[in-house]
Formats: structure tokens, C-alpha cells, sequence
């Protein structure tokens, strides 16, 4: 790395020991004082980051350029897909120079005129350098909308009702809730969800429209930690659900957006190790519910069952359990369902005619892509196809294919494109994607989906970046990104290695990598490089490995266990100081997290988390460059776990490798900056370290 201007020694945190005992093992934490002492915290932190501007100030020129690239490749006017409701068509549009999206209503006429503004985020944020929605719900009768607001990112949402006859927001403000509502099938009242001290979201509150927050009623509220509340809309509008699930049982509730006022009606008891989900088909005496549950199929299956008697015992198998197939979703149509599920690490939708009892699958038809139903999302906004349109908006997309929308006709079959992501200054056909198979230790096959130029060769000279996550059977699909061109056209290969932890395999993937077998995790993702390296496809002595949150723990640990298979890490926002973390319950999220990680306060559980524990696990011998980060505002990784895990990786350094920490000190979140310029010039800012890093900072010929 080019010195630059910097200042001559990076800032030392000072040591305060305390001694920890427990289940007869003795530690000593010289940095515990972070987690206490805000004040010289904060201090530490603006060092770090005057030390981390100082060391990067020489990457500025780079920096801007992939601004200035990614800024190519993003619409300076964009409109997403349409979503009717009420004889209304919305959308959301960017403008040029905003930050933020506009929400839009149409009349539901195609071709229609000029629409109508009902929100603009860039005027909600005047003033601040964040904002960011929790809500954003149009009511039945189209007259009010509910949303709510985030202006610093602590991910604590003021929801605010505007009544779209005069544009103008109600006095109606509930200055604490969370994601998540339902309207009332009037207009006249809606739920929407409160977290706790802890971040935990664990009630449900009844709005009326006109009345004091003060005066809200408290519908359901969740006792047990361990469990978190949300609430949804079922698709054909009759329902409220009120979910409170943990990581591996689950339970509902129903309300009739007839009647929100009245006493929730309990689907199914909960049961410790069953989960489920449904959506509502109208019908007599209430209709049917259409369940997916994993009680009777580890990888779920499909039960229905009437409203007015919906206890498990009278479920009934409509799809059985394929230990090859994970069924993840249930979306009830007239007269059809549409399933998400995943077969071979990969998704697909299917759409099941309930009378002829007959199926079709949807793929993405793109290589190494993937397919999901369209539905409200802050990435992909904002499809949501009403019960009765005969029709599901799919998305498709790869890492080098854009996002595109295809309408489906449910019936026949037949695809109508929708529309297509527009990306200037970008071609597909210059880039090529494809999945590979890295062998584990245990000699399960992980896949690996893999993306770069068609002129760059492949031949074991290439660097590469590596993206892992890992954990929550969360997924992480192939998707677009404008920022993978400015690194695949400087010769690099992107990978994405789908590891045990997450949940591209099924249930099983995810019971292969947490808890006891949580290392699983870290092996796979060595294994996903070494594949790399081994099999050709990149030059093994330029791969950067990077993650964030739980991904951030996952580059924390292949740094401490493999440290010299990385030329680079960088772990956002990271999880990596496991055991201390679970061991206080007033951490927001600890509590509700011991069925991922497990309990440090029993004696196996303990010893296995410090045995892989970031922090508590120092990487032997030389070190790759590492950059983390942080923000002040993060209610998800308190912002000392990656402050302290950086104090004592620089205190037992023996070389003098790079080592940054770049903590936010002003308005961010845990995902990072809110503003779609700001986040583009966040990752230029990432990237610029990682290309650096890996000697790949010039544009390839072509």
C-alpha cells in the first residue's frame, strides 16, 4: 500500500484488565472498558477514524473514479414495476440528483397521466444525512397513508399517518415502533409493532385514527425473550397475522381487519421446534388457511386448513415433504398457489392450480440466476399482485444479469415482460457467470457461484473477491449489483460462496453450521477459496474474503483460523466478540440469538463459542490487510465489538500489516448510509481498499 499522508502510528486504546471466571476457564479483557464508557469511547473511536481518513486520504483519486463508474451504471430518473390496489396504480420513482425515492399513485389506467407524489423521502430527510422507511402502507380506501421514519439509524421508527386527500400529515405520531402493520378494513384503524429496550420487537398496537398515541391498545404482547412479534396483511386483505416466532418455532395469531379491535384467534399452539407461515384464501365460514410447516418434513410441507378450526390436528396435506426441496413460502391466489421453494441450492417458483390439483415450475432462465416472487422490498420496490389478478410478478436476476419483472399468467403460463432494470454504460454479454462445487472437510459440496469479464482469462491469474454470509438459514442468492462491474472490469472474479449456516441447501444447511457445528461455517467458506485456487479459477494469493454482521463474525473467524489464506479481509459491522455478547441479556438481540449461537451460560455451549470467538482467538503469524467497520448508531453489533476486536488485534500484532477501522460517527445504520449516492460512495470507498489490496486498480484492455 502507497504511504500517502498519515499519521505516523495508528491510536492505542488504553488497557484496563478485568478478569472473567467462568465454567473454570479464567480471561482477561483489556478493553472491557468500551463496553461501559461511552464517553471515552466515542474518543477512541474519532482517533480511529482520524487515523483510518489519514491512511486512505492517497485512494481519494480511485475512489472517485468508481464513484463516478457506479454513477454511470445508475439511472439518473428510474421508476420501479407497479403495484394496483383500489383501482390505483403505485410505484416509486428516483429523480435526478435524489437521494430518495418518491412513492406514486396512478389512476389504474396503463399509459395514465403525470402521477401523484403521495411521499417523498428527500423532503422528509432535509436536514438529516439518514433516513430510512420502516412502513409505507396505503389504506383500503386509498385515502390514508401510513409510514414511519428513521432519521439516524438506530432502526427506532416514528410512524406518522399523511391523509392523501390534502397531501398533509395527521397529528396522529407514535414516536416508538418497528417494522411491520395492517390496516383495518375501513380505514379507520391499523396495527403496527413496538420494540422493547432491547430492541426486541414483542408487542402489537391498535391505532386509531384521531386518538393520542397515548391511547393505543395493546393487542398481543410476547413475554418470552427469546421470541420476536411481527405483524402483516394476509394478500387477500381479510386478515391481520401476528407472528411470534424465535429461531425454530413459531406461533399465530389472527385478527379480522373487520374487526381490529376484537381478541386474536390463535391458529396453532406453539411447540418447541415447529414453525410455521400461511396466507388466507377467501372463502365460506372465513375461507382456508394454506400453512407450510416443518412439523411432519424437516425441508416443510404444504397443509390447509379452515379458518373457523385451523388447530394443527385438522391440517391437511396438500404438497408432502421432499427432503430435496425446502419449501419457504405460500402465496394464496383465486384459485391458485404460488410457492417459493429451493432445489440444488437454487430457487424456484411454483404455481399449483388448486381445482386440477397440477403444478408448474418457474425458473430463472438465466445462468446461475435466480427467481422470487416481487412483493414489497426495499431493494426491489414494490410489487405486491392482489389476490384476484390472475397473475404473479416474478423478479429474475444475476450478478450480471439486472433485475427484470415478468408477469405470469397463472393459468396458462404464458410470460409478459414487465420491464427490465435500466443500467447505462453496461452490457451483459461482456461478463460471463457460472457455479462451481468447493469440497468441504467433511466432503459435502458447497456451492460457489462465480462472475467475471469474458475477456479476462481464467486460468488461476485472476484475483478475487470472496462474499460469504452464513448464518439464520439466511440466503444470499446471486443478485446485481452496479458496483461488481468496477471490480470484474479490473480483472477480478466475484464469488459468492453458498456455506452451511445459511439457508441455500435447505433446513439441513442451516442445521449443518450453527450451534455445536457453527465452525462448519468457516470451513466451508476456506474451502469455497482453496476450490478457487485449486481448481484454477483465481490467483490464490490475491483472494480478499468479505462479510457483514454475521458475515462479519464468519471473516473474524477464517481470519483467526487460516490468517494466511487472505491477501485482504473486511468485515462490516462484525459480530466477533460471541461469547461476552451472549452473555448479557441487555445487549439488544442476545437473548433471542442463543438458538443461533447458543448459550455461553451452560459449560459446552461456552467452550465451544470461545474455541471460535473472533476476539477471543488472535490469528497467529503474519496477517492480511483488514479494514472493519462500524457505526455509532448500530442497534444490531454494538459499535464496541468491532472497537475492541481491532484494540487487541493491534496490541498482539508481530508485523505490519495493514489493519483500518472505519467507524461511522455520525447517521448510519447497521446496513450502512441510507441515501442511494451516499451508499455508491460507501462502496467506492470499500472497494478502493480491496482493489488496492489485491493490485488490481487499472481497468482491464477491451
Amino acid at each position: 500500500m502507497s504511504e500517502g499522508t498519515k499519521p505516523a502510528h495508528p491510536p492505542v486504546a488504553k488497557q484496563e484488565p478485568t478478569t472473567r471466571e467462568l465454567h473454570g476457564t479464567t480471561t482477561t479483557d483489556d478493553y472491557e472498558w468500551m463496553r461501559h464508557d461511552r464517553a471515552a469511547l466515542l474518543e477512541y473511536l474519532a482517533a480511529e477514524r482520524e487515523y483510518y481518513d489519514a491512511r486512505t486520504a492517497h485512494t481519494a483519486a480511485l475512489q472517485d473514479t468508481l464513484f463516478k463508474e457506479m454513477v454511470g451504471r445508475v439511472p439518473a430518473s428510474e421508476e420501479s414495476p407497479t403495484s394496483v390496489q383500489g383501482g390505483s396504480r403505485y410505484s416509486t420513482r428516483t429523480v435526478p440528483g435524489a437521494q430518495y425515492p418518491q412513492f406514486l399513485r396512478r389512476p389504474g389506467v396503463e399509459g395514465a397521466a403525470e402521477p401523484e407524489v403521495l411521499l417523498d423521502l428527500n423532503v422528509i430527510a432535509e436536514g438529516s444525512d439518514y433516513a430510512a422507511l420502516g412502513v409505507r402502507e396505503v389504506s383500503p380506501d386509498g385515502t390514508l397513508l401510513a409510514y414511519s421514519v428513521d432519521l439516524d439509524g438506530d432502526e427506532v421508527y416514528e410512524l406518522r399517518i399523511r391523509d392523501l386527500t390534502t397531501g398533509r400529515d395527521l397529528a396522529d405520531v407514535v414516536p416508538r415502533s418497528y417494522y411491520g402493520c395492517a390496516w383495518s378494513a375501513d380505514s379507520k384503524s391499523l396495527l403496527y409493532v413496538v420494540h422493547d429496550a432491547a430492541y426486541r420487537p414483542y408487542q402489537v398496537m391498535r391505532h386509531e385514527i384521531g386518538r393520542p398515541a397515548s391511547d393505543d391498545d395493546l393487542v398481543f404482547e410476547e413475554t418470552d425473550e427469546r421470541f420476536d412479534v411481527m405483524v402483516a396483511a394476509t394478500r387477500s386483505g381479510e386478515y391481520a397475522v401476528i407472528t411470534t416466532e424465535n429461531r425454530d418455532t413459531s406461533e399465530i395469531w389472527l385478527v379480522s381487519t373487520g374487526d381490529l379491535a376484537a381478541q386474536p384467534t390463535l391458529v396453532a399452539a406453539r411447540r418447541s421446534g415447529i414453525e410455521y407461515s400461511l396466507d388466507h384464501m377467501p372463502g365460506d365460514d372465513g375461507g382456508e388457511l394454506y400453512i407450510v410447516t416443518n412439523d411432519g418434513g424437516t425441508e416443510f410441507r404444504l397443509m390447509r386448513a379452515p379458518v373457523e378450526s385451523s388447530e394443527a390436528e385438522n391440517w391437511i396435506e396438500v404438497v408432502a415433504p421432499d427432503p430435496a426441496e425446502r419449501l419457504t413460502q405460500v402465496d394464496a391466489f383465486k384459485g391458485h398457489l404460488v410457492l417459493s421453494l429451493r432445489r440444488d441450492g437454487a430457487a424456484l417458483v411454483r404455481v399449483l392450480d388448486v381445482a386440477r390439483d397440477a403444478f408448474r415450475d418457474e425458473q430463472p432462465g438465466v445462468p446461475a440466476g435466480t427467481i422470487m416472487v416481487a412483493c414489497h422490498d426495499e431493494g426491489h420496490e414494490p410489487v405486491r399482485d392482489r389476490f384476484d389478478s390472475g397473475s404473479v410478478t416474478v423478479m429474475v436476476e444475476s450478478l450480471i444479469e439486472p433485475p427484470a419483472w415478468w408477469e405470469i399468467d397463472l393459468a396458462s403460463g404464458e410470460r409478459r415482460h414487465v420491464m427490465t432494470a435500466a443500467v447505462p454504460s453496461y452490457d451483459a454479454a461482456d461478463y460471463r457467470t457460472s457455479r462451481i462445487m468447493a469440497t468441504a472437510p467433511d466432503g459435502v459440496e458447497i456451492p460457489v457461484t462465480i462472475a467475471h469479464r469474458a475477456d479476462v482469462a481464467i486460468d488461476g491469474s485472476a484475483p478475487c473477491l470472496l462474499y460469504g454470509y452464513g448464518s439464520y438459514e439466511a440466503v444470499i442468492d446471486p443478485y446485481f449489483d452496479p458496483k461488481f462491474a468496477c471490480l470484474l472490469d479490473r480483472g477480478a472474479v466475484y464469488a459468492i460462496a453458498h456455506i452451511r449456516g445459511g439457508g441455500e441447501g435447505g433446513r439441513h444447511w442451516w442445521e449443518q453450521g450453527r450451534l455445536l457445528r457453527k465452525r462448519t461455517t468457516f470451513t466451508d467458506f476456506i474451502a469455497a477459496a482453496d476450490a478457487l485456487d485449486q481448481q484454477k479459477i483465481v490467483d490464490g494469493s490475491r483472494i480478499a474474503g468479505r462479510g457483514a454482521s454475521a458475515g462479519g463474525l464468519l471473516q473474524g473467524a477464517v481470519l483467526s483460523i487460516a490468517p494466511q489464506r487472505w491477501r485482504a479481509i473486511i468485515a462490516e459491522v462484525p459480530f466477533v466478540d460471541v461469547v461476552t455478547s451472549m452473555l448479557d441479556p441487555s445487549t439488544p438481540l442476545t437473548i433471542g440469538e442463543w438458538d443461533e449461537w447458543g448459550d455461553p451460560r451452560t459449560p459446552d455451549d461456552f467452550a465451544y463459542m470461545l474455541s471460535y470467538s473472533p476476539y477471543d482467538n488472535m490469528p497467529d503469524g503474519p496477517r492480511p490487510a483488514l479494514l472493519a467497520t462500524g457505526s455509532v448508531n448500530d442497534s444490531r453489533v454494538m459499535i464496541h465489538e468491532p472497537a475492541r476486536w481491532v484494540a487487541r488485534l493491534r496490541a498482539t500484532a508481530t508485523d505490519d500489516s495493514v489493519l483500518l477501522f472505519r467507524p461511522a460517527l455520525g447517521s448510519a445504520s447497521h446496513g450502512g448510509p441510507s441515501g442511494r449516492y451516499d451508499r455508491l460512495r460507501y462502496q467506492a470507498e470499500i472497494l478502493s481498499f480491496i482493489l488496492e489490496e489485491l493490485d488490481a486498480t487499472e481497468l482491464v484492455a477491451g
